[in-house]
């Protein structure tokens, strides 16, 4: 067992190195002297560190995936932001934590060899992507104004998914499968 956390220390130590590496070869070849722009890295790093001791641990550190992915997903939309400037889009990006979540979850059920948690974690990263689609065209849609042709599109896509809606929850839209009725209704399978 100690020779299983000596080799966790040695890869998390020499990950810790890379990065820092990497942050100072990224700061010389881009020009991004200090650490001003470079600063989310550090956030990317201790992710990092997370994920590589759930891949060294074996099962028993498959849950590190979890807040290995957030940390590190963060500080990758740290790093966006700090480089464009738009840290408005907080407003919407909160859902990406609902995808890295889920993603953390997946990665975790693929480490401890549960295809259970697999599909959980799947489900969790397309709640959080439906989410960001949301959220992030109402923002950038009708908020910010992002998009140029955003005030007519934006508008015309709430009203046809409304229509949509509308019409299935009315019946006019067939929710049939394999042949089964749209309807369960219980007299009308008597």
């Amino acid at each position: 067992m100690e020779n299983k956390s000596r080799n966790a220390g040695t890869l998390v130590g020499g990950a810790i190195l890379i990065g820092l590496g990497l942050l100072a070869l990224a700061s010389e070849f881009f020009g991004l002297h200090g650490w001003g722009a470079l600063w989310p890295f550090v956030i990317i790093g201790i992710g990092g560190v997370f994920l590589a001791g759930m891949a060294s641990g074996g099962r028993d550190t498959a849950p590190l995936a979890i807040p290995g992915t957030i940390v590190t997903g963060v500080g990758v939309m740290l790093f966006l932001q700090n480089l464009t400037g738009h840290f408005e889009s907080w407003a919407y990006g909160w859902t990406v934590i609902v995808f890295l979540v889920g993603l953390g979850i997946y990665l975790m059920g693929a480490q401890s060899g549960d295809p259970g948690t697999r599909r959980g974690g799947a489900g969790t990263m397309r709640t959080g992507l439906v989410l960001f689609i949301i959220f992030g065209a109402f923002f950038e849609g009708l908020i910010f104004r992002s998009f140029g042709i955003s005030d007519y599109i934006f508008p015309a896509a709430l009203i046809l998914f409304g229509l949509y809606l509308v019409f299935k929850r009315s019946g006019l839209v067939s929710s049939r499968k394999e042949g089964r009725p749209a309807s369960t209704d219980i007299s009308e399978e008597k």
